[in-house]
């Protein structure tokens, strides 16, 4: 026991260290990047929900409103409820909320990667004025709550999937995690936000809308698992965090994914690889949240054989030559995809694979395409090392 015991220590550290070294490589890769977008984040004045509106949301200017993407007017019938034609985004949806979350996020995530780098104060400044705007400033400050959002025009005034649209604060709060104990930081405001974020999760996990994500069988309910993660862990929410940890070897890996490391259900759609990669990108973040020395996820076997890895394997080739693709194409944005996603950065920490680095150095990091960035939360992956 004893001996099983060192050799599991020792196996920590060699994990430790390969992580560390993956984590050097993309600060030196991304270097650059980070302290540009950082400058770049320095000049921007806060912009919240408040700041637009639309006469469609049946919200106050604190609630968060967004449209359904693929809900377009029906020919047949002008006046009536939208119809649907899925993966077919309509560009006349109001989308000036979710731009702005996006935004928020771009902020915090390269004002506090610079942090990271730099430990100069006065990007931890600066992010606090965008959190204080977004989570604290009475006349400013968004609801914890997401009651409208993705709704579609004479249908419904919103819907449970949209829940999918926070996934931009995820690396707000991880931001917030790596200033939090800076030295000009202010207790009262951190515990303020986190307050926000504890609203939010009480939110998602007792609202119908939450409840209904939460049992949704595709990467909406993967994505309610790896943003109910990320908002707990800022929080401390320890039975949160140990709930998403078995919904992930009881539900997700299992019933998602198939034994050749595939997502059916993505490969359904009209979307298959665009959704293949960001399930995975999902699922490989709920490891990388989650994942301790007593309960790695990394490691974890479904019943009928299905791990994180084999995800990744799966998916890795078809990365490296789109050409080999053997499914039918997506039906927008085909062309915008792959760029550079987490799940070849954090795995290749995770399982010492360094072709799987050297794919996701050479990709593109600065995406440009919206609907690329809407599906690509984690963009700062130094953060969350």
């Amino acid at each position: 026991m004893r001996v099983l015991s060192i050799l599991f220590y020792l196996f920590l550290i060699d994990t430790a260290l390969a992580q560390q070294t993956v984590k050097q490589q993309a600060i030196e890769t991304l270097r650059k990047q980070i302290l540009t977008q950082a400058d770049w984040a320095m000049q921007q004045a806060p912009v919240t929900v408040t700041a637009s509106s639309s006469s469609r949301s049946q919200g106050t200017i604190h609630d968060f409103y967004s449209e359904g993407d693929y809900w377009w007017p029906d020919p047949a019938n002008p006046d009536g409820p939208y119809i649907q034609k899925d993966g077919m985004t309509n560009p006349d949806n109001f989308v000036a909320h979710r731009l702005a979350m996006i935004r928020f996020s771009k902020i915090i995530g390269a004002l506090s990667s610079a942090y990271v780098l730099t430990n100069n104060p006065r990007y931890v400044t600066h992010a606090f004025n965008h959190l204080q705007a977004w989570f604290v400033n009475p006349a400013t400050k968004m609801n914890p709550s997401l009651l409208y959002a993705q709704a579609i025009t004479r249908k419904v005034s919103g819907r449970g999937i949209g829940i999918i649209d926070t996934i931009h604060l995820m690396e707000v709060a991880q931001g917030l995690s790596k200033i939090e104990h800076a030295a000009n930081t202010n207790k009262q405001l951190v515990a303020d936000i986190k307050n926000w974020f504890a609203e939010y999760l009480n939110w998602l996990t007792t609202h119908p809308y939450g409840k209904e994500e939460m049992e949704a069988k595709n990467n909406h309910g993967t994505c309610w698992v790896m943003q109910v993660a990320s908002f707990a862990k800022l929080t401390d929410k320890q039975n949160l965090l140990e709930f998403c940890r078995n919904r992930y070897k009881t539900v997700l890996l299992p019933k998602q994914m198939a034994v050749d490391g595939s997502f059916p259900l993505e490969l359904n759609r009209t979307k298959p690889y665009g959704y293949s990669l960001f399930n995975l990108d999902a699922m490989v973040m709920i490891c990388q949240i989650l994942s301790t020395a007593q309960d790695n996820l990394w490691e974890y076997k479904a019943p009928e054989g299905q791990t994180i890895r084999k995800g990744i394997e799966f998916m890795y080739p078809y990365v490296a030559d789109k050409s080999k693709w053997p499914f039918k194409e997506d039906v927008m944005y085909w062309p915008n995809w792959p760029v550079a996603h987490p799940f070849l950065v954090f795995g290749a920490a995770e399982f010492q694979q360094n072709h799987w680095f050297q794919l996701w150095k050479n990709l593109e990091h600065n995406p440009t395409t919206e609907e690329v960035i809407r599906n690509l939360p984690i963009r700062n992956p130094i953060i969350w090392f």
